[in-house]
């Protein structure tokens, strides 16, 4: 069975996460483990971590993933932002594994004015400098990114050449984002879309490291770098392209986090009716 969730609140303590993704039905989940838009964190409450551990394993979701701050540029040229940025990913690698996560989902950077290239050598270095820091039972998933203005990481063979460059257990594989896909190109709404990712993905990253999915619709047009998430089947994509792409073998049984708008509390519940429908 396809495991599906949410990107799920931890309000009121991050325990509270599984409880939500247990009402909507749900079995696996993704979560901020503090505020994503800032760079103050402190240690985990070991009794909010103990009681997620437990409430994880009671409640069979699984996997779990811890999304870092938006505020990360391992590829930055700035050396005190560099340096917050390497501190900041080895924080959310601990708490991962104080709460029992799987993975830790990351957006590399951005080249802000520098060459791509240059900028993903900082992004290898600062990835290298982290591995050697320590070890940790959650893997790193390295998330393609929406092509938008000095992105690094939009493009599949720039997240293989990361890969390539990390040697070691950090990184456990990437997490296929399908707006920043598709805003980056990857026309995904047509079966030529779908078949040209699906190459580039088997040439570069391999069937065994694509170890999540990202399932947002898109408000920008294909190749357009808007990082703008839609509901399910109301975006560019399309409920045809979704319906082709969650069904291509290639994607078959690798977990789904839906990551769309959340204005009422009936949303997740329709994007959640919506993709079950489309499984079908």
């Amino acid at each position: 069975m396809r495991r599906i969730g949410f990107h799920t609140s931890i309000a009121g303590g991050i325990h509270k996460s599984l409880q939500r993704t247990a009402a909507l039905g749900c079995d696996t989940l993704q979560i901020f483990s503090h505020n994503p838009r800032g760079w103050a964190f402190s240690a985990r409450d070991p009794e909010e971590a103990r009681l997620f551990r437990e409430g994880k394993e009671a409640l069979d979701i699984r996997p779990v993933s811890v999304h870092t701050s938006y505020l990360i540029n391992l590829a930055s040229s700035q050396k005190d932002l560099l340096r917050k940025s390497i501190d900041m990913v080895i924080h959310e690698m601990n708490i991962a594994d104080d709460i029992g996560a799987d993975y830790v989902v990351l957006h590399t950077g951005s080249a802000s004015g520098d060459i791509p290239a240059t900028a993903r050598k900082r992004a290898s270095a600062s990835l290298n400098d982290i591995s050697a820091s320590g070890s940790w039972k959650a893997g790193l998933l390295l998330e393609n990114t929406a092509g938008e203005r000095g992105d690094i990481t939009s493009a599949i063979p720039e997240l293989s050449e990361l890969l390539a460059n990390v040697p070691g257990n950090l990184i456990a594989g990437i997490c296929l984002d399908t707006c920043h896909a598709f805003s980056a190109g990857y026309d995904i709404s047509t079966p030529e879309g779908i078949d040209t990712l699906v190459n580039e993905l088997e040439k570069y990253i391999g069937t065994d490291k694509v170890k999540l999915l990202h399932v947002n619709d898109s408000k920008g047009q294909a190749g357009s770098g808007l990082d703008r998430h839609e509901h399910i089947g109301r975006g560019r994509i399309g409920m045809q392209g979704f319906r082709l792409f969650l069904n291509n073998p290639f994607f078959s049984g690798i977990p789904v986090i839906m990551e769309t708008p959340k204005k009422s509390e009936d949303d997740d519940t329709r994007n959640l009716k919506t993709l079950r429908k489309l499984l079908r």
